[in-house]
């Protein structure tokens, strides 16, 4: 069993591209249902055994995005299998992927991102410093946290002020980076040659503790969350993602081409891009609520 799984995970790897979050999610599914089957081979599952398993997550409170996911998975798996000759029938042919709907993106307004960024700038260490500048390159270029992360040290071209991305599926894309977060890499630098010292490192954000020799997701995630609570923002809407959902707001807001955004954010559909013009519809309408006569009006008639 165990070693289909990772002939599945190397042909999404090798032939697909996946990244190593997606084969990851793959991989703990799958191994999910395996175990719920057992003693059955996974090979052997039939559709009534896929169904049982869907029944019972559903009464574990998955969302329905997370159960859209452990589908795809199963069916993916199924599919290879096929495809290898492993299997004659494809038991999960069969399976309906339930409609996802979209929710929109959390964002942080410009005012609370300078707040957490000035109460990271404020603590004058390595970490905060640290702290500050992937703050503000996550929400002046939009890079996802992965991205951010494990950029390398040469990733950035301070003379055009740009930053080379490897994103998801090993594409690369260029972004600019202002000139205020320039300012403070420059700044940054010097603590971060402090604190690596002797030992070498290809990592702009290094990690001694790490193994990757880098900060990682958890890490940032941690360290934001404490920013986030020394600055007073709730921590509720505080998340890695939220810091991108942010950067492509502001530019949505500011009329921004859509396809620009796109290509900064790395987006396959211009789709994807979309949803944060919801946001801006959702706010309109929000303001409209709030402030048009009309509504005002009616206000005044109700509370009489």
């Amino acid at each position: 069993m165990r070693d289909y799984i990772i002939e599945f995970i190397d042909a999404k790897s090798v032939e697909g591209g996946a990244a190593l979050n997606t084969l990851r999610a793959y991989r703990n599914d799958i191994e999910q249902f395996s175990r719920f089957i057992h003693p059955r081979d996974i090979e052997k599952a039939s559709f009534e055994d896929i169904e049982n398993y869907l029944v019972k997550i559903k009464t574990k409170g998955y969302t329905p995005k997370s159960l859209s996911r452990k589908i795809s998975s199963i069916r993916e798996f199924y599919k290879f299998l096929q495809s290898e000759k492993i299997i004659t029938e494809n038991p999960a042919g069969k399976l309906m992927t339930p409609k996802v709907g979209k929710s929109l993106p959390r964002f942080l307004t410009a005012q609370e991102v300078k707040k957490i960024c000035a109460t990271a700038k404020s603590a004058k260490n390595f970490s905060s410093i640290r702290m500050n500048v992937m703050i503000k390159l996550m929400y002046s270029s939009g890079l996802r946290v992965s991205e951010l992360v494990a950029l390398p040290e040469n990733a950035i071209n301070y003379e055009l002020r740009q930053i080379l991305i490897l994103g998801k599926g090993s594409k690369e894309r260029i972004v600019p980076v202002t000139k205020e977060v320039v300012t403070d890499i420059f700044e940054y630098l010097e603590y971060r040659q402090r604190y690596i010292g002797d030992r070498k490192s290809n990592w702009l954000f290094p990690s001694i503790s790490s193994l990757s020799g880098h900060i990682t997701r958890g890490g940032f995630f941690k360290n934001l969350k404490k920013i986030a609570i020394k600055a007073g923002i709730p921590t509720s809407k505080v998340h890695p993602h939220v810091l991108r959902h942010s950067f492509a707001t502001r530019l949505v807001n500011n009329n921004a081409d859509l396809r620009s955004i796109q290509k900064m954010l790395g987006h396959e559909s211009i789709t994807t891009t979309e949803i944060y013009t919801h946001i801006t519809a959702e706010k309109l309408s929000d303001e409209v609520k709030k402030y048009h006569p009309l509504q005002q009006l009616n206000k005044k008639q109700n509370d009489n």
